[in-house]
């Protein structure tokens, strides 16, 4: 049989990147491989998330890899979405604790955080000994944060938090969560000004009361976080529901540099921009999987892949990952230079998780019924990227963000 061509001959990505953003790359592919790929179909299986490995990133450098000092390795926004890529092609958990540990908890920290809180947790974060979420969805509203429920109330020197949040990753794990409430002036009952966004989400309004910011250490009495059972996808990830029952911190504890909507979607728009990457990552791994696969399953005696209808869905399933990388790129590299928008940002977010779902079911269909166990990582990367179409924004309110920026006008 004729040896084929690596993928990278016929998509040439390392020539469009840096001698340290191909480092980058390398060394987070050889951490999936070595680490993630042996152990994930037994952890997905299990619904087993491997704390030990938490460190291991920290050492890596991957961990707020994006962000300036405290520890943090300062890297480009192409070298963290490379890693991300390569994260998510061993599985779409692991590129999500990457994700809500640097792009949300500890750029919440980093972003809006008083000097104090940057020097009391970002570096133990960068490291991996402290693990931090992000609390901003709730149960009744994941696509409408300014609808939230979740109240913090002003009593003498403490802040009072009551509410619940749900879908938060790593909760059960963390040692400080950044949970987002209405805040309450009390002394008339209504808010304390007016909430404001970014333009990059939806909701009517919170009544007035202003969204902020704070940071709780999860062995404060009254939160308590519980990890969501019955999961079928991110089995080898954690996600939670948290009960915040008369939370009290200290007056200290609010992030001063953030007020509004603003503040939670900043955040978000990091975590977006790693997903239009680490998508991308579990679409090469099924891509991979179906190609191979080609080459080698014979009926009527010739390899599958030697008939016109298997390729003609391996050069589809190509011209999608090719595209979506480079879209990946083009945005990672308006975002080093501050251009990025939060529209384009959706553009990347809908595109890379639509077409990844996509190659991985047309890579099912050449695997044929063996595709659907875990013999390959197919099926297990298809249940991901169901979770990962549906958080840090749908595809309809990716839609009605664009929709928006094309027209003008609201349809939310």
């Amino acid at each position: 049989m004729t040896t084929a061509p690596r993928l990278d001959e016929v998509f040439d990505l390392d020539g469009l990147l840096t001698a340290e953003e191909r480092d980058w790359q390398q060394r987070a592919r050889a951490f999936a491989q070595e680490r993630i790929l042996p152990i994930i179909e037994e952890d997905f299986e299990n619904r087993h998330f491997r704390r030990e490995l938490v460190r291991e990133l920290g050492e890596q450098g991957f961990l707020g890899m994006h962000l300036e000092g405290y520890g943090c390795a300062g890297a480009g926004a192409v070298s963290y979405g490379l890693v991300c890529l390569e994260l998510e092609a061993a599985d779409s958990g692991w590129r999500t604790f990457v994700s809500v540990q640097g792009s949300l908890a500890m750029s919440a920290i980093r972003s809006y955080g008083s000097e104090e809180q940057k020097q009391r947790w970002l570096p133990g974060m960068a490291k991996g000994e402290l693990i931090g979420c992000f609390a901003l969805t709730e149960p009744q509203g994941g696509s409408d944060p300014a609808a939230m429920t979740t109240v913090a109330r002003r009593d003498g020197d403490e802040w009072v938090i009551d509410g619940a949040k749900r879908w938060i990753g790593l909760a059960s794990l963390a040692d400080v969560a950044v949970v987002w409430a209405r805040v309450e002036d009390p002394s008339t009952g209504s808010g304390t000004g007016p909430s404001t966004g970014s333009g990059t989400g939806t909701g009517s309004g919170t009544g007035g009361a202003a969204v902020r910011g704070f940071l709780v250490p999860t062995t404060t009495a009254g939160f308590t976080a519980t990890p969501i059972e019955g999961k079928l996808s991110m089995r080898a990830s954690v996600q939670c529901d948290i009960d915040l029952d008369g939370v009290r911190v200290p007056a200290d504890a609010i992030l001063p540099g953030a007020s509004g909507l603003s503040g939670p979607f900043g955040c978000l728009n990091e975590a977006r921009y790693g997903i239009v990457w680490g998508a991308m990552g579990a679409a090469r791994s099924c891509f991979e999987a179906a190609l191979e696969r080609s080459r080698e399953r014979e009926v009527f005696g010739k390899p599958i892949g030697a008939n016109q209808l298997t390729q003609a869905k391996l050069a589809d399933m190509l011209l999608e990952l090719e595209k979506g990388i480079l879209l990946a790129l083009h945005l990672g590299r308006l975002k080093e230079q501050g251009r990025l928008t939060p529209a384009q940002i959706s553009v990347g977010k809908l595109n890379s998780v639509r077409e990844a779902l996509e190659i991985a079911h047309q890579a099912r269909t050449i695997l044929g019924g063996d595709g659907i166990t875990d013999a390959f990582p197919v099926m297990r990367h298809a249940a991901n990227l169901e979770s990962v179409r549906t958080y840090e924004g749908t595809d309809e309110i990716h839609q009605l963000i664009l929709g928006r920026a094309l027209t003008g006008l609201a349809a939310f």
